[in-house]
C-alpha cells in the first residue's frame, strides 16, 4: 500500500508504534491520490445516486435500486458504505440496513477509538491542555491492568482525547465504558524517587516563593491549580514549611493523576465503528458472502476495528482488493 501510495507520488512516514501518515499529515491528499488513480483507469463514479436497495434472487446478487427507483443489473455487488461513524463522510450506517435485509448477522455497533468521558468536574479547568510523554493505565473495578501506553493525549470539557486515549478506549469498550479508572503518570521517565529528589531542588530554589508559585518548572500552567488541589497542600503555604509527607502526596498525585472514566462520546464523534457485519458469514479469502453469492464486503462495515494511524484504512484497502480480485 505504501509503495501504491508513493508511486503516485504520495509520500509517507512511519511514526511510533508503527503508524503511518502522509508526510504532509494531510488526510484529503490521501483521497486525492486515490481519486487519481480512479481517473488513470477509467473507474466510473455515479454521484448522488444513493443506494436504497441490493436485489438477490435464489441465494444470488441480481442488481441494485437506487432511491430515485432507476435500476442496475449486475451479477456482483461490494459493500463498502464504512461504519457509523463521521457520518459527514457518508458513513450513515445504510449499508449494514442492507446487509441486513439480505440476511446478514450484524454485530451490535458500537463507538471506538473515541473521547472519554470522566466524573470529576474539575477537568473542564483542563480543557485544551495537551500533554506529550505520558504514561496512562487503565484499571478495572477490580484492580486489575486493562491497558497501558505512553505518548500523546488531552484534556477536552468533558473528559479526555488524543492518541493513546483514543486506543485505550477500545480495551474498556467491553466495560461499556464503566468502572475503570485511568491514571496518568505526568512524569515517567522519573521514578517517584527521582522526582521526589527534583521537586526537593526545585524547592530550595523557591524557598521562599509561596507554593502556587512554585511548580512553572515542573509543570504546565493550567495544570499546576489542580495539581495543588489534589495534593492538599494549602497553595498559599511557603514552599519552605511544606512537609516531607506532604511531599511525598504531592509526588504521588503527580505519579498517579486518577481519572474516573464515567462514559465515551457517541458514535458520531468516535474515529471508527466496532461491530458490523458479522465475519462468520464472510469467506476470508474472497470477501465474499456465504449467504448471497456475488456480495462482498470491505472496510468498516464488517465486524473488525484497529488502532488509529493507518490500521483502520489498512483493513479497508486489504479487504477491498480482495473483493475487487474476486468479484
Amino acid at each position: 500500500m505504501i509503495d501504491f501510495l508513493n508511486k503516485y507520488g504520495l509520500e509517507t512516514k512511519v511514526e511510533r508504534g508503527g503508524r503511518v501518515f502522509p508526510v504532509s499529515d494531510r488526510a484529503k491528499d490521501v483521497v486525492d491520490t486515490l481519486m487519481k488513480y480512479l481517473k488513470d483507469t477509467g473507474v466510473k463514479i455515479l454521484y448522488n445516486s444513493p443506494v436504497s436497495n441490493v436485489i438477490a434472487k435464489d441465494g444470488a446478487i441480481e442488481g441494485v435500486v437506487f432511491k430515485d427507483g432507476r435500476k442496475m443489473e449486475c451479477d456482483s455487488v461490494i459493500l463498502s458504505t464504512g461504519g457509523a461513524s463521521y457520518k459527514g463522510t457518508g458513513s450513515t450506517g445504510d449499508g449494514y440496513k442492507i446487509a441486513k435485509k439480505l440476511g446478514h448477522k450484524i454485530v451490535k455497533l458500537r463507538p471506538s477509538l473515541v473521547p472519554l468521558i470522566v466524573s470529576e468536574k474539575w477537568i473542564g479547568e483542563l480543557q485544551g491542555l495537551s500533554l506529550k510523554n505520558v504514561s496512562i493505565t487503565l484499571i478495572n473495578d477490580k484492580g486489575k491492568k486493562v491497558y497501558t501506553d505512553f505518548g500523546e493525549m488531552l484534556f477536552t470539557h468533558y473528559g479526555v482525547s488524543g492518541p493513546i486515549i483514543l486506543s485505550s478506549s477500545r480495551h474498556i469498550l467491553d466495560y461499556d465504558f464503566k468502572g475503570i479508572t485511568l491514571i496518568i503518570d505526568l512524569k515517567p521517565a522519573l521514578s517517584e524517587e527521582k522526582l521526589d529528589e527534583r521537586i526537593q531542588r526545585d524547592f530550595e530554589k523557591f524557598s521562599r516563593k509561596q507554593f502556587k508559585n512554585s511548580l512553572d518548572e515542573l509543570l504546565p500552567k493550567k495544570l499546576i491549580p489542580v495539581v495543588i488541589k489534589l495534593s492538599g497542600i494549602s497553595p498559599e503555604k511557603f514552599v519552605n514549611q511544606i512537609t516531607k509527607e506532604e511531599r511525598r502526596n504531592l509526588v504521588q498525585v503527580l505519579k498517579k493523576f486518577k481519572l474516573t472514566i464515567d462514559g465515551a462520546r457517541p458514535i458520531d464523534e468516535a474515529i471508527v465503528t466496532a461491530g458490523g457485519v458479522s465475519t462468520d458469514e464472510i469467506n476470508p479469502s474472497t470477501m465474499e458472502s456465504k449467504i448471497i453469492k456475488g456480495l462482498y464486503f470491505a472496510g468498516e462495515i464488517i465486524d473488525v476495528d484497529a488502532y488509529t494511524g493507518g490500521f483502520n484504512l489498512t483493513i479497508a484497502f486489504s479487504t477491498g482488493y480482495l473483493a475487487g480480485m474476486n468479484c
